[in-house]
C-alpha cells in the first residue's frame, strides 16, 4: 500500500545588489508564516545568503498556512565590509560621478529593513527575488 502525501509548499530566496551588480552575501533575514488575514504570524525560520546571494535552506511552510512574510535585515550589508568590497569591483562611483546625485550622501541605508508579505497555496514553491540598492527595492515572484 502506498500512502499519497501532498507536495511540501516551500520558499526560496535570494538577492541581487543593483547598486553594484551583485550578488548580496550574509544578508540575514528571517521568514513567519500565518494561516487567515487575521492570525498571529510565527516565526518559522531564519537564514542569511550565501555567496551568490541565495538562500535555500528555509523549511518548508506548515500545513495551514496562507501568508508567508520574509523579514531582510538591509541595513547590516550596506554598512558592511561585504558591500564595500562588492562597490570597489563595480563601476558605481563613476556612474553617480556623471549625474545629477547628491555629492554627500547619508551612510548605511533608506531603507534598514525590508518586509515582504504574500499569499500561498499548499504545494506550490514560491521564489521571491530582491533586488536591492540603498535608496530602493523591487520584489517579484520568481520560479
Amino acid at each position: 500500500m502506498s500512502s499519497e502525501t501532498a507536495a511540501p509548499t516551500s520558499v526560496s530566496t535570494h538577492i541581487l545588489d543593483t547598486s553594484v551588480g551583485r550578488p548580496a552575501e550574509g544578508v540575514a533575514l528571517t521568514l513567519s508564516v500565518r494561516s487567515g488575514s487575521d492570525g498571529a504570524w510565527t516565526a518559522h525560520g531564519a537564514s542569511a545568503t550565501d555567496a551568490d546571494g541565495r538562500c535555500k535552506d528555509l523549511p518548508d511552510l506548515p500545513a495551514g498556512t496562507t501568508h508567508v512574510r520574509l523579514d531582510f535585515a538591509v541595513e547590516e550589508y550596506f554598512v558592511s565590509d561585504r558591500h564595500s568590497a562588492a562597490q570597489e569591483h563595480s563601476t558605481h562611483q563613476q556612474a553617480e560621478e556623471q549625474q545629477d546625485a547628491p555629492r554627500v550622501r547619508d551612510s548605511g541605508a533608506f531603507f534598514p529593513e525590508v518586509a515582504i508579505t504574500f499569499a500561498v497555496q499548499p504545494g506550490e514553491h514560491y521564489h521571491v527575488p530582491l533586488l536591492l540598492n540603498p535608496f530602493g527595492y523591487s520584489v517579484y515572484r520568481g520560479s
